[in-house]
């Protein structure tokens, strides 16, 4: 949506009829009084500029990497996932 000036909302409220005031009233008032709900996450992620997106991509992947599974030794998994089907 395009977005909209002070002057042109005034203009617009100008133009509307009495009888009508009282309703636009309670809109407009609506609308000021309501709380803009947070961005998801995902969301939040997303209106990031790309540099910024696939830095933290790259953050990820690398913390990925160094944690637990990913960072035992062959010898260590081996150990734990060694052995035949039979042997269960």
């Amino acid at each position: 949506m395009n977005s909209v000036t002070y002057t042109q909302l005034q203009e617009l409220v100008t133009r509307i009829p009495a009888r009508k005031l009282p309703a636009a009233y309670a809109i407009l008032s609506k609308l000021t009084d309501e709380e803009e709900t947070p961005l998801s996450l995902q969301a939040t992620f997303l209106s990031l500029p790309l540099p910024e997106r696939r830095r933290l991509l790259a953050q990820q992947a690398e913390d990925i990497l160094t944690q637990s599974y990913y960072a035992e030794t062959a010898a260590e998994r081996e150990e734990w996932q060694g052995g035949d089907f039979d042997d269960y």
